[in-house]
């Protein structure tokens, strides 16, 4: 065989065993609620819905059987095995105010990560060039 031949089917070998196997880098993926910790401190029992909104945003989790609890979801993959944590805060209302709240988040991450957003991709809309003031 041709000495060019050789190095081909070295690398075609090198690659297909190091694709199964984790050496390669996966992208760090984080889905669902990015809860500020100083939002979640100021939760207080008798809120409106509306008010958690606010605070909060909208639940990634709004149970239509159960229209009194709100779920704030989050997930991050960030290792190369692919395993995936899961996060979730959960905020009970009777009456449409809240009554109590529960669970864990990711409070530094999710600080951290809404900074680094902002420098990687940069806001999500762009400044319209020229505009001034209002309408």
């Amino acid at each position: 065989m041709p000495k060019h031949t050789h190095k081909l089917l070295l690398v075609l070998s090198i690659a297909l065993v190091t694709s199964g196997c984790g050496i390669l880098y996966k992208q760090p993926i984080y889905q669902g609620n990015l809860l500020e910790k100083a939002n979640v401190d100021q939760l207080q029992t008798g809120m409106s819905k509306q008010q958690v909104t606010l605070l909060l945003g909208t639940p990634s989790v709004e149970d239509p059987f159960h229209h009194d609890r709100w779920d704030y979801t989050a997930t991050q993959r960030t290792n190369r095995r692919g395993t995936t944590e899961k996060k979730n805060l959960t905020v009970w209302f009777e009456n449409d105010a809240v009554v109590k709240w529960e669970g864990d988040y990711f409070p530094e991450q999710d600080e951290q990560l809404a900074r680094q957003t902002v420098k990687q991709f940069g806001r999500n809309l762009p400044k319209e060039k020229g505009k001034k003031g209002g309408r």
